[in-house]
């Protein structure tokens, strides 16, 4: 690639959904702040001729190649066509599948999608997402009760996507505002079961956000949404609660949701373990 260029084509070739390539890819282009990675994505890649026409868009915008496929003789045209063209590839799975042989003695099943079948944990997952879903912004408090994690927080402090986030990974997630001058539903006090995680964030972090918010929505009207000594007040109240009740308090100034719903899923973790010694 000519080093004048501040973009460069990367393709991900998979035989499954690309979740995996894409998550590895992009953790990888975060490192390179001054290029760009114009991203193909080819998902479900299982047959010579879908290969086909990948292999014409990879020659036709040549990059940097990853792959996560099974099927040998697939890699094989894949791996052979980059080397013609003189351009990297690389799998993401085989050292990793490599190293799993060796240690086991034994050899993959060579299922395609293996990660993706309808478990146990699969259904779990949509059990969370569904109970995610009904349960959010404050709705359904009666069934407060039968969440793993009940998220409580002042507005912007990521709630949702968090709560979305955990019910991904199977983990029946509720989030419930905290807003000055409401009161807080009496589900909310009296929780046993579930681990509740308080969100906050600075309150210029908090401005910020809002501003954004109403900007996007075309409200211009909404003063005290962005005002400084309310925002600070916020959350003061939202600080008190927590240590009413002895909520869990999680700072997500500068947090990714990833980052948040990482280091809620260690304390859940941490709960779950320490529960048998109680």
């Amino acid at each position: 690639m000519p080093t004048s260029s501040n973009y460069f084509h990367l393709h991900l070739v998979s035989d499954s959904t690309g979740e995996t390539l894409i998550t590895v890819a992009r953790a990888v282009a975060a490192q390179y702040a001054n290029v760009t990675a114009v991203e193909h994505v080819y998902p479900l890649v299982r047959s010579q001729k879908q290969l086909d026409r990948v292999l014409d868009e990879i020659e036709e915008s040549p990059g940097i190649v990853l792959f996560t496929l099974l099927e040998k003789d697939l890699v094989s045209r894949l791996e052979g066509k980059c080397k013609e063209i003189n351009i990297p590839s690389l799998s993401i799975i085989g050292p990793v599948m490599q190293l799993f042989e060796a240690y086991l003695g034994a050899a993959t099943t060579g299922r395609v999608g293996a990660q993706h079948v309808l478990n146990a944990e699969y259904f779990q997952r949509i059990d969370a997402l569904n109970y995610t879903m009904i349960h959010d912004d404050g709705q359904h408090v009666e069934g407060l009760e039968e969440a793993d994690v009940v998220l409580v927080g002042v507005s912007r402090t990521s709630k949702t996507p968090t709560s979305i986030y955990l019910a991904n990974r199977g983990i029946r997630t509720a989030n419930v505002p905290l807003v000055p001058g409401i009161p807080l539903p009496h589900q909310l006090e009296t929780l046993k079961k579930p681990l509740v995680v308080s969100l906050h964030a600075t309150p210029e972090r908090l401005i910020q956000v809002r501003q954004n918010r109403l900007l996007t929505m075309g409200d211009r009207d909404n003063e005290t949404y962005i005002d400084k000594q309310a925002v600070a007040d916020e959350v003061a109240f939202a600080r008190r609660l927590s240590a009413k009740f002895n909520w869990v308090l999680l700072d997500v100034t500068r947090r990714s949701i990833e980052e948040t719903a990482a280091a809620i899923m260690k304390l859940y973790a941490d709960r779950q373990r320490a529960r048998p010694l109680e």
